[in-house]
């Protein structure tokens, strides 16, 4: 095993730098390998007439147009969140009409051969906050702590996971969009989170069943990259059947700091994965980037395009990637106040339904990947050095995340190991990794 960094710095031709995948001369020996589980592409469900509103009055004819918008492109499922003050206005109520609402989606997109996922506590979507009353004013309770509020949230995805099963299309069930939003009005320590991930995935799976889809849970990137935040790198890349990222461009201001062109950017989902891939235990735990977007004006709609191609392109070079899902499906219409200016203009189709240019770039790259991807291990790996007060080394302005994207950019494919596992062959070689750089 090689542990140097010098020796891998080498000069590249600059017509290899840029948003295409590109493989280092380490591989030029290496027979063509085979093809690699089909990747799944989605995109996160947002309704295009009264946001997540519409879940009030649900419009079936309204969902159809939708679901037929996102089926034309090429996509093969959505993700979608239901409110949690609807599902659940009182701690002992779960409303079965909200809960047929949600089923009625899942069959809906079926209709389209659209598979789902669901989140279930919603929670956070978009700059808002969703609370049930009963936790909140007079009635307040900590969401990850007051055990009478996580017993209620179990009751809620018991029973929401039983009314999904047997559904052919489902995914899964995940727990909510990025629960971790929550904490700075629920305070809660490490091991808390840990219990209350615990808990909750344990009512997913029995409402569910066993062998029934899968169970996940999501946080925003302050998971792996804020110093000391409650909810760790470990939970995310250990917990659940599977590892999501939610890699956003405005994340540590990455797409400022670097611009929107730059390798940093157009690698960005890539690098979250590898690095999801370094905290698990499992080398074969599949990883799932479940929210990526272009938001303006980090990402300018001019730029949109090229940032969807090579942001899939880039990451579909990962192994262990699951799939890719976009945020979002239709953007927020300027009818609905208080929204921050970017989430006017994330979706693939705009307030009136019209497919805008990044739609179609999302849909020739997805037809590209289809069937024809293939993809070898990466044999050398960054050793990511870190302490939990120490984690934004690993963020955009870090010093490991400028490592990794300088070699990136110079043609180099790095993986990423965490230090306490670079002394472990076995997983090393689970990995394929032969070659290690301590920056």
């Amino acid at each position: 095993m090689v542990d140097t960094f010098a020796a891998h710095k080498r000069t590249q031709d600059p017509s290899s730098r840029g948003p295409r995948s590109v493989r280092g001369p380490e591989e030029d020996a290496i027979s063509t390998p085979p093809p690699v589980p089909e990747l799944r592409f989605g995109v996160n469900y947002t309704p295009r007439r009264g946001w997540f509103h519409a879940w009030h009055d649900v419009d079936p004819d309204h969902v159809r147009e939708d679901l037929a918008q996102i089926a034309g492109l090429g996509l093969d499922h959505i993700r979608v969140f239901h409110l949690w003050p609807l599902l659940q206005p009182n701690r002992t109520l779960v409303r079965s009409a909200a809960v047929a609402q949600l089923v009625q989606l899942v069959d809906q997109a079926a209709e389209f051969g659209l598979d789902v996922l669901v989140d279930g506590i919603q929670g956070h979507l978009s700059s808002f906050d969703f609370y049930p009353e009963w936790t909140r004013s007079w009635h307040h309770r900590n969401v990850f702590t007051d055990p009478d509020a996580v017993a209620a949230q179990a009751t809620l995805l018991r029973a929401l996971g039983r009314a999904l099963t047997g559904r052919p299309n489902l995914i899964g069930l995940q727990l909510g969009n990025k629960l971790n939003n929550l904490v700075e009005h629920n305070p809660v320590t490490v091991s808390e989170v840990d219990h209350y991930l615990d808990r909750l995935l344990a009512a997913a799976r029995e409402g569910l069943g066993d062998g029934v889809g899968l169970v996940t849970h999501s946080a925003y990137d302050a998971a792996w990259y804020g110093d000391d935040h409650p909810f760790t790198p470990e939970a995310s890349a250990r917990k659940g059947d599977l590892t999501t990222v939610h890699p956003w461009v405005f994340s540590g201001d990455c797409a400022r700091r670097y611009g929107p062109r730059s390798p940093q950017v157009r690698h960005l989902a890539e690098y979250g994965t590898e690095l999801a891939k370094a905290y698990a235990v499992d080398p074969a735990r599949p990883v799932w980037v479940q929210e990526t977007g272009a938001p303006e004006p980090h990402v300018p709609a001019a730029d949109a395009p090229d940032f969807a191609r090579a942001t899939l392109l880039n990451a579909a070079d990962c192994t262990q990637l699951w799939g890719v899902t976009w945020w979002c499906s239709h953007d927020v219409d300027r009818a609905l106040a208080d929204f921050p200016e970017l989430e006017y203009t994330l979706g693939l189709f705009d307030s009136a339904g019209r497919p805008k240019p990044i739609a179609h770039a999302l849909a020739e790259t997805v037809a590209q990947l289809r069937g024809r991807r293939t993809v070898t291990a990466r044999q050398t790996a960054l050793v990511l050095d870190c302490t939990p007060a120490t984690r934004a080394v690993s963020g955009p302005g870090g010093a490991f995340f400028e490592a990794w994207t300088s070699l990136r950019a110079e043609g180099a494919r790095p993986a990423i190991v965490l230090a306490e596992r670079a002394a472990d062959a076995h997983w090393l070689a689970a990995r394929g990794i032969k070659e290690l750089i301590r920056p």
